[in-house]
């Protein structure tokens, strides 16, 4: 229970913060250990900061690029990298829109200049582009190009799709947010079902961000090995220690999740029980 209802922008803040602490998340920085340079204090930092931008999405009265941007901005206060670009990509429309059905709305309405205020959070990031990608973030020119095209940001999230499942739920109307909602009210209340929720997401298809990092081959192995801990097979705990050995972070998945939970504390799903 909570002693207040909450606005959007704290429930999108608390959907930051219980994706971090959940514990085990295969490969990713959880309460129980931290990447070299990306600590769990970087998250919990980013998700304090990202207050002001979440705020103005709940307001739905800017640009979502330029709102996305802002986030990205204000998150790169601290030393440790990117911590939440992908979970801004999608939180942000979804606050905005206050839904899945408003967030869509909300992104067949952005135009060019969100796309232009995109790239430009892009770049200010160290996230790598996927090596087919045409126009490059760091380059300035590209910038002109979206101008003359006249691209809009689903147009670039459409582009991006193939190679990125979190510009794939742009396109297809959150299908694995929705989905991630839903498996967590079926697993109950609390951590349990959050983590719970990570592995079946991480189990039924390859995470892009593996793909990105280290190839198609490791990513559909992951998927094997989740569906191993599933089965009962192998222990969370060692597949967990197999991927922080090995660099293996299912960064993709887990800003999906911050999306799910954010949808599910909005339907009554309960994460104090």
């Amino acid at each position: 229970m909570t002693c207040h209802m909450m606005t959007r922008a704290e429930r999108a803040q608390l959907a930051m913060m219980l994706e971090v602490c959940a514990f085990p998340k295969p490969g990713n920085v959880d309460r129980c250990h931290d990447y070299e340079k990306t600590r769990l204090e970087h998250f919990l930092a980013s998700t304090i900061f990202s207050r002001p931008a979440l705020e103005e999405a709940e307001r739905a009265t800017g640009r979502i690029g330029e709102i996305i941007r802002h986030a990205v901005s204000a998150t790169s206060c601290h030393n440790g990298g990117n911590t939440h670009f992908g979970a801004f990509i999608l939180l942000i429309p979804l606050v905005y829109g206050g839904d899945i059905a408003g967030a869509q709305k909300a992104i067949e309405r952005t135009d060019v200049s969100d796309a232009v205020a995109f790239y430009k959070a892009f770049s200010a990031t160290n996230v790598r582009m996927h090596e087919h990608d045409e126009l490059d973030v760091h380059d300035p020119r590209s910038l002109e190009v979206l101008r003359d095209r006249d691209i809009t940001l689903l147009d670039v999230m459409q582009h991006s799709a193939k190679n990125d499942m979190v510009a794939r739920e742009w396109i297809t109307g959150f299908p694995l947010t929705r989905r991630g909602a839903d498996l967590l009210k079926s697993f109950g209340n609390g951590r349990e079902a959050i983590v719970e929720t990570f592995l079946t997401m991480l189990a039924s298809e390859p995470d892009t961000f593996i793909i990105k990092e280290h190839g198609s081959e490791v990513a559909h192995r992951t998927v094997m090995r989740a569906r191993d801990v599933l089965d009962g097979k192998t222990s969370l705990e060692k597949f967990d220690a197999e991927c922080i050995q090995q660099g293996i972070n299912p960064g993709s998945t887990a800003d999906i999740m911050i999306a799910a939970i954010y949808i599910a504390l909005g339907e009554g799903w309960e994460w104090d029980s």
